[in-house]
């Protein structure tokens, strides 16, 4: 009996798999380490938030000048307000938060913007897309609706405006000609607002060794690091897969804070996950053979 051998993956589809299997890793680790840092009083959020801000900026120009690719004009002053605007409100949400819950309002936060933002300016949705989205939608209100394990609505709340910051830096970022170079520079430009948050908020400033160290690691390893994995796994994917790859990012983030914070996944959290998560798959899907 002849026995027929897999096929093995090209060298650059397992490349493309492996970069974006770190990025998703990288990308959970920002709430994983951000709730870390907080839940354990080691750092305050204005101050993870600058201190983010730097060790990102610094990473990723340091990852340009050595390729020879920093430019002194990169991103705009629209996009990094944007990126400021989620990080504060991402570790301001996160002293409440669990690392779970966090992310995945962020996520479906990120997508909602983005679908509507697709809407406003004239996209049209096929019938299973609106059952998707509105099925979304309704995995949001669920978990944010008032009840005995609904998070903290303050936390909620700025979880949300992350997300919808978040989707409009996305937005702005489209067709950039260098993205991680328009990264670098958004970095750069949100680092004297973010100085001025702790500035404002230093009354309520404390830092501990610890404390910087995961927030400097959020900004150049999970951050810095994780952008630029992230771009050079994107060549290799189409847009449906770039957008259905980061599906995991929650559910990653969820794991970490199960293994790393103690925080057990509630049956609410569970039932809303399948439903954020579902929903936007479907839109996802849909879009992806309506292009094919």
């Amino acid at each position: 009996m002849s026995q027929t051998a897999l096929p093995i993956p090209p060298a650059s589809v397992l490349r493309t798999l492996g970069l974006t299997a770190i990025a998703m890793v990288a990308f959970a680790g920002n709430s994983v380490l951000c709730r870390l840092a907080l839940a354990q009083d080691a750092i305050d959020p204005a101050s993870f938030t600058s201190v983010r801000m730097a060790c990102g900026a610094g990473t990723l120009w340091l990852i340009l000048a050595l390729g020879g690719r920093a430019r002194e004009r990169a991103g705009s002053w629209k996009a990094a307000l944007a990126l400021i605007a989620y990080a504060a409100a991402f570790s301001f949400a996160y002293t409440s938060l669990t690392a779970g819950t966090g992310a995945l309002l962020l996520f479906g936060a990120v997508q909602a913007t983005m679908i509507a933002a697709g809407l406003l300016t004239g996209e049209r949705l096929a019938g299973i897309q609106w059952i998707g989205f509105l099925l979304a939608l309704s995995g949001l209100a669920a978990l944010i609706a008032p009840g005995v394990s609904a998070p903290p609505w303050q936390g909620a709340v700025l979880m949300l405006a992350a997300g919808m910051a978040w989707g409009c830096y996305s937005l702005l970022g489209r067709g950039a000609g260098d993205p991680l170079a328009a990264t670098a520079g958004n970095f750069l430009r949100a680092l004297p607002i973010a100085v001025a948050i702790s500035v404002l908020a230093a009354f309520s400033a404390h830092m501990t060794p610890l404390g910087f160290a995961y927030a400097a690691l959020s900004g150049a390893v999970t951050s810095g690091l994780g952008y630029t994995i992230w771009y050079a796994a994107l060549p290799g994917l189409s847009a449906g897969q770039g957008a259905s790859v980061q599906l995991s990012v929650p559910v990653i983030t969820a794991l970490g804070g199960a293994l790393m914070l103690g925080e057990a996944p509630s049956l609410r959290l569970a039932a809303c996950s399948v439903a954020i998560l579902a929903g936007i798959a479907l839109v996802i899907a849909s879009r992806g053979r309506a292009k094919g």
